[in-house]
Protein backbone atom coordinates (compact mmCIF):
# COMPACT_ATOMS: atom_id res chain seq x y z
CA UNK A 1 0.00 0.00 0.00
CA UNK A 2 2.96 2.61 0.95
CA UNK A 3 4.19 2.02 -2.26
CA UNK A 4 1.22 2.86 -4.54
CA UNK A 5 0.66 5.78 -2.41
CA UNK A 6 4.44 7.04 -3.30
CA UNK A 7 3.51 6.56 -6.82
CA UNK A 8 0.53 7.85 -7.39
CA UNK A 9 1.77 10.72 -5.14
CA UNK A 10 5.30 11.09 -6.35
CA UNK A 11 5.62 9.92 -9.98
CA UNK A 12 8.51 11.45 -10.67
CA UNK A 13 10.60 9.62 -7.73
CA UNK A 14 8.55 6.85 -8.75
CA UNK A 15 9.68 6.37 -11.85
CA UNK A 16 13.52 8.11 -10.91
CA UNK A 17 13.20 4.71 -8.92
CA UNK A 18 11.76 2.27 -11.40
CA UNK A 19 14.92 3.57 -14.00
CA UNK A 20 17.26 3.24 -11.65
CA UNK A 21 16.39 -0.52 -10.20
CA UNK A 22 16.41 -1.10 -14.07
CA UNK A 23 20.11 -0.19 -15.34
CA UNK A 24 20.96 -1.63 -12.14
CA UNK A 25 20.00 -5.15 -13.03
CA UNK A 26 21.53 -4.44 -16.29
CA UNK A 27 24.99 -3.79 -14.66
CA UNK A 28 24.61 -7.31 -12.59
CA UNK A 29 23.67 -8.98 -15.32
CA UNK A 30 26.39 -8.03 -18.01
CA UNK A 31 28.56 -8.99 -14.73
CA UNK A 32 27.32 -12.69 -14.04
CA UNK A 33 29.47 -15.28 -15.12
CA UNK A 34 28.46 -17.60 -17.84
CA UNK A 35 28.31 -21.08 -16.41
CA UNK A 36 26.65 -22.88 -19.58
CA UNK A 37 29.68 -22.21 -21.50
CA UNK A 38 32.78 -22.90 -19.35
CA UNK A 39 36.09 -21.78 -20.87
CA UNK A 40 37.58 -24.75 -21.85
CA UNK A 41 39.37 -25.41 -24.67
CA UNK A 42 38.98 -29.31 -25.82
CA UNK A 43 41.74 -31.10 -26.18
CA UNK A 44 41.76 -31.58 -29.91
CA UNK A 45 44.72 -31.92 -32.48
CA UNK A 46 44.20 -31.90 -36.15
CA UNK A 47 46.30 -32.76 -38.83
CA UNK A 48 46.07 -31.27 -42.61
CA UNK A 49 47.99 -32.13 -45.74
CA UNK A 50 47.79 -30.81 -49.03
CA UNK A 51 48.13 -33.15 -52.42
CA UNK A 52 47.28 -30.81 -54.82
CA UNK A 53 46.13 -32.42 -57.93
CA UNK A 54 44.52 -35.64 -56.30
CA UNK A 55 41.47 -36.83 -55.81
CA UNK A 56 39.50 -37.84 -52.97
CA UNK A 57 39.81 -41.93 -53.14
CA UNK A 58 43.56 -41.03 -53.75
CA UNK A 59 43.86 -38.90 -51.06
CA UNK A 60 41.91 -41.10 -48.41
CA UNK A 61 44.18 -44.21 -49.46
CA UNK A 62 47.77 -42.50 -49.93
CA UNK A 63 47.49 -39.54 -47.18
CA UNK A 64 44.87 -40.41 -44.95
CA UNK A 65 44.35 -43.91 -44.35
CA UNK A 66 48.53 -44.08 -43.33
CA UNK A 67 48.02 -41.05 -40.83
CA UNK A 68 45.19 -42.24 -38.97
CA UNK A 69 47.12 -45.86 -38.64
CA UNK A 70 50.07 -44.25 -37.56
CA UNK A 71 48.76 -42.13 -34.82
CA UNK A 72 45.91 -44.35 -33.82
CA UNK A 73 48.05 -46.08 -31.45
CA UNK A 74 48.52 -42.73 -29.01
CA UNK A 75 47.66 -42.81 -25.20
CA UNK A 76 44.26 -41.22 -24.46
CA UNK A 77 42.86 -40.66 -27.49
CA UNK A 78 38.94 -40.73 -27.36
CA UNK A 79 38.03 -40.33 -31.41
CA UNK A 80 39.30 -40.01 -34.76
CA UNK A 81 37.79 -38.68 -37.09
CA UNK A 82 39.02 -37.50 -41.31
CA UNK A 83 37.36 -36.24 -43.94
CA UNK A 84 39.21 -36.62 -47.91
CA UNK A 85 38.40 -34.57 -50.67
CA UNK A 86 39.73 -33.57 -53.87
CA UNK A 87 43.54 -32.00 -53.14
CA UNK A 88 42.94 -32.01 -49.08
CA UNK A 89 43.00 -34.74 -46.22
CA UNK A 90 42.15 -33.41 -42.63
CA UNK A 91 42.48 -35.70 -39.52
CA UNK A 92 41.09 -34.69 -36.32
CA UNK A 93 42.05 -36.03 -33.34
CA UNK A 94 40.57 -35.40 -29.89
CA UNK A 95 41.69 -36.84 -26.37
CA UNK A 96 40.16 -37.72 -22.86
CA UNK A 97 39.72 -34.56 -20.60
CA UNK A 98 42.60 -35.41 -18.91
CA UNK A 99 45.07 -35.61 -21.43
CA UNK A 100 47.46 -32.21 -21.76
CA UNK A 101 47.33 -30.94 -24.57
CA UNK A 102 50.28 -30.02 -25.36
CA UNK A 103 51.93 -33.40 -24.72
CA UNK A 104 49.45 -35.06 -27.31
CA UNK A 105 50.38 -32.93 -29.62
CA UNK A 106 54.30 -33.56 -28.98
CA UNK A 107 52.77 -37.46 -29.72
CA UNK A 108 51.30 -36.64 -32.81
CA UNK A 109 54.32 -34.79 -34.22
CA UNK A 110 56.45 -37.99 -33.41
CA UNK A 111 53.89 -40.56 -35.18
CA UNK A 112 53.29 -37.91 -38.18
CA UNK A 113 57.19 -37.74 -38.40
CA UNK A 114 57.43 -41.69 -38.98
CA UNK A 115 54.81 -41.70 -41.60
CA UNK A 116 56.01 -38.73 -43.54
CA UNK A 117 58.39 -40.87 -45.40
CA UNK A 118 55.23 -42.83 -47.03
CA UNK A 119 53.44 -40.25 -48.06
CA UNK A 120 53.83 -39.37 -51.70
CA UNK A 121 56.25 -36.73 -52.54
CA UNK A 122 53.98 -34.41 -54.35
CA UNK A 123 52.24 -34.01 -51.06
CA UNK A 124 52.58 -30.71 -48.50
CA UNK A 125 54.03 -31.73 -45.48
CA UNK A 126 51.17 -32.12 -42.42
CA UNK A 127 50.22 -29.31 -40.48
CA UNK A 128 49.75 -30.63 -36.94
CA UNK A 129 47.54 -27.93 -35.04
CA UNK A 130 46.12 -27.86 -31.21
CA UNK A 131 42.38 -26.75 -32.13
CA UNK A 132 41.80 -23.65 -30.16
CA UNK A 133 38.20 -22.37 -29.60
CA UNK A 134 39.02 -19.11 -30.57
CA UNK A 135 40.20 -20.07 -33.87
CA UNK A 136 36.93 -21.58 -35.20
CA UNK A 137 36.33 -19.79 -38.84
CA UNK A 138 34.19 -16.92 -37.57
CA UNK A 139 33.38 -15.53 -40.97
CA UNK A 140 32.70 -17.67 -44.51
CA UNK A 141 32.50 -15.87 -47.72
CA UNK A 142 31.69 -17.34 -51.18
CA UNK A 143 31.33 -16.10 -54.11
CA UNK A 144 29.12 -16.66 -57.20
CA UNK A 145 28.20 -15.19 -60.70
CA UNK A 146 26.38 -15.90 -63.61
CA UNK A 147 28.72 -14.69 -66.44
CA UNK A 148 31.99 -16.32 -64.74
CA UNK A 149 32.71 -20.29 -64.18
CA UNK A 150 33.65 -21.32 -60.94
CA UNK A 151 38.01 -21.84 -62.19
CA UNK A 152 38.03 -18.37 -62.65
CA UNK A 153 36.13 -17.10 -59.27
CA UNK A 154 38.73 -18.94 -57.61
CA UNK A 155 41.28 -17.47 -59.11
CA UNK A 156 40.15 -14.17 -58.76
CA UNK A 157 39.57 -14.77 -55.00
CA UNK A 158 43.01 -16.49 -54.78
CA UNK A 159 44.69 -13.56 -56.60
CA UNK A 160 42.36 -10.74 -54.86
CA UNK A 161 40.68 -11.30 -51.95
CA UNK A 162 43.09 -13.97 -49.84
CA UNK A 163 45.76 -11.33 -49.85
CA UNK A 164 43.61 -8.36 -48.44
CA UNK A 165 42.13 -10.45 -46.09
CA UNK A 166 45.46 -12.18 -45.00
CA UNK A 167 47.17 -8.66 -44.41
CA UNK A 168 43.85 -7.34 -41.95
CA UNK A 169 44.98 -7.03 -38.30
CA UNK A 170 43.48 -10.39 -36.08
CA UNK A 171 43.05 -12.81 -38.90
CA UNK A 172 45.06 -15.92 -38.09
CA UNK A 173 44.53 -17.43 -41.52
CA UNK A 174 42.71 -17.28 -44.42
CA UNK A 175 41.81 -20.39 -46.76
Amino acid sequence: MWLSDVSVKRPVFATVISLLLVVLGIIAFSRLPVRELPNIDPPVVSVETGYPGAAAAVVETRITKPIEDQIAGIEGIRSISSSSRDGQSNVVIEFTLSRDIDAAANDVRDRIARVIGRLPEEADPPRIAKVDSDTRPIMWYSLSSPARPWPALTDFAERNIVDRLSVVEGVARVQ
